[in-house]
């Protein structure tokens, strides 16, 4: 029986991250958009499925490029509410290290399920945690991943500088650098896609400047290029990871970033707040991309992300909910509209657009993530879509239909799709007992910081 031909047609409104007219809606077929219709036009062949669309505003699904699944068990935790980074850590760090792959099964699928219903189709996680009986936490996370039918960029993190030798994290939190060399290329060769269509991804990931050896920066520099996968790290967070990096290596953080061979286009960096204008142009001249993780940043007070002046020198930017224990949720159009007004803080109302914000948190991110099938609605792309209603109270007034799910606070989507199948339908993902998910992390939660 062949696939069905959909027409997803005429679209209450439609944001296409590519300037292309799609008031006509899209036709999907095999699980890829086959075509883009303008206003008024009608499909090539005969569809043998039409989904109205008139009170629907269709966005690519959405594009999470740095998480920590794990978190979900210790947010809006009262001894570090209100804390900055540092601080925050080192009371958290013991916390984490009695993770467990059951405790860490259950923070990854309430932090996925959350970001689904928010209208990502596609997350990258930054794990790092790989306690004693944790050492198959990305086996685990895969396993989730594969459960909701999304797609994931699952990043390989690490830690192997512990307090004893000057780092941040405790001891039981900390690797050797041959066991995460030795399981880093263990990941890559069994669950990493390639190609259009992927739906797990493996990227290396040591942690940051202040938890991890300069050995194993360069050493995941020369695997990923070796392998052909990605890299990830925090850096310039916050002004304290800057006097770190100056006083262990005497260099800044683009300084060290290079000094370890990860200034180029393979590498994304969440966070990216700490930058001068020099650093600023290195990176762009690299193609190194940054994560702008917008709550997180204001939750922890650590800074406002140079979003334009680094999109302006050529580094490609995108979104990210970062957390949970420092956002504290996984919701990301509701981190669209936090990036939206943070940087109008920064850069004004005129230049910083729902349309660029959106455009942020689509193809901007699948850039980070180094996908060209994803993050836009064009034909040859994923049928990766997110359908949002406007019939809440909250929109009641608006006029504008797309500025209207970040300047009314859209929070949750009406239905998801990832590769041509629906994995939310009318607001809840079909199969899923929520209560019971609930109930079972909830206790989960209590466990792990009692």
């Amino acid at each position: 029986m062949p696939a069905p031909r959909i027409w997803l047609k005429n679209p209450l409104a439609i944001f296409t991250a590519n300037g292309l007219d799609a008031r006509g809606g899209l036709v999907l077929e095999n699980g890829i958009i086959d075509q883009v219709l303008a206003a008024g036009a009608q499909p090539a062949r005969p569809c043998n499925e039409v989904f109205d669309a008139r009170e629907h505003v269709v966005l690519p699904g959405l594009i999470n490029t740095h998480h920590h699944f794990y978190q979900t068990l210790t947010r809006a935790w009262a001894p570090v509410v209100n804390q900055p980074l540092f601080p925050w850590l080192k009371t958290l760090y013991p916390v984490w290290a009695r993770l467990t792959p059951e405790k860490l099964a259950l923070a990854s699928k309430v932090a996925l399920t959350e970001l689904l219903l928010s209208g990502c189709t596609t997350a990258a996680d930054h794990h790092y945690l790989f306690p004693e009986g944790l050492e198959d936490a990305i086996d685990v996370q895969v396993g989730v991943v594969r459960e909701l039918g999304m797609r994931a960029m699952l990043t390989r993190g690490s830690m192997s500088l512990g307090e004893a030798d000057g780092g941040l994290p405790p001891q039981q939190t900390v690797q050797q650098g041959e066991v995460i060399l030795a399981d880093s290329q263990r990941l890559i060769e069994r669950y990493h896609q390639r190609g259009d269509g992927a739906q797990v991804q493996i990227a290396l990931a040591p942690c940051s400047p202040f938890s991890v050896t300069t050995e194993i920066m360069r050493a995941s520099a020369e695997m990923a290029e070796r392998l052909d996968v990605r890299l990830h790290t925090h850096l310039a967070e916050t002004l304290d990871e800057e006097d770190f990096c100056l006083q262990r290596f005497g260099l800044r953080t683009v300084d060290y970033l290079d000094s370890v061979g990860w200034l180029g286009p393979r590498t994304w960096l969440a966070h990216g707040i700490h930058f001068n204008a020099d650093e600023i142009a290195r990176l762009g001249a690299a193609g190194t991309g940054v994560c702008h993780c917008p709550s997180s940043n204001m939750r922890l007070a650590s800074g406002i992300c140079p979003t334009l002046d680094l999109t302006d020198a050529g580094a490609p930017l995108g979104l990210g909910v970062d957390g949970s224990a420092s956002n504290d949720a996984s919701n990301m159009i509701l981190e669209a509209r936090q990036a939206l007004y943070l940087q109008r803080l920064r850069y004004g109302a005129a230049a910083i657009t729902p349309e660029r914000v959106l455009g942020w948190a689509t193809r901007g991110s699948a850039q980070l993530l180094g996908r060209t099938d994803i993050g836009e609605l064009a034909p040859g792309k994923q049928a990766d879509l997110a359908l949002f209603k406007l019939d809440e109270l909250r929109f009641s007034g608006s006029h504008d239909p797309l500025s209207a799910l970040l300047l009314c606070g859209a929070d949750r989507a009406d239905r998801v799709m990832v590769g041509g199948q629906w994995r939310v339908i009318g607001g809840q993902v079909p199969g899923l007992d929520i209560a019971q998910l609930i109930a079972h992390h909830r206790e989960a939660a209590r466990e792990l910081v009692g």
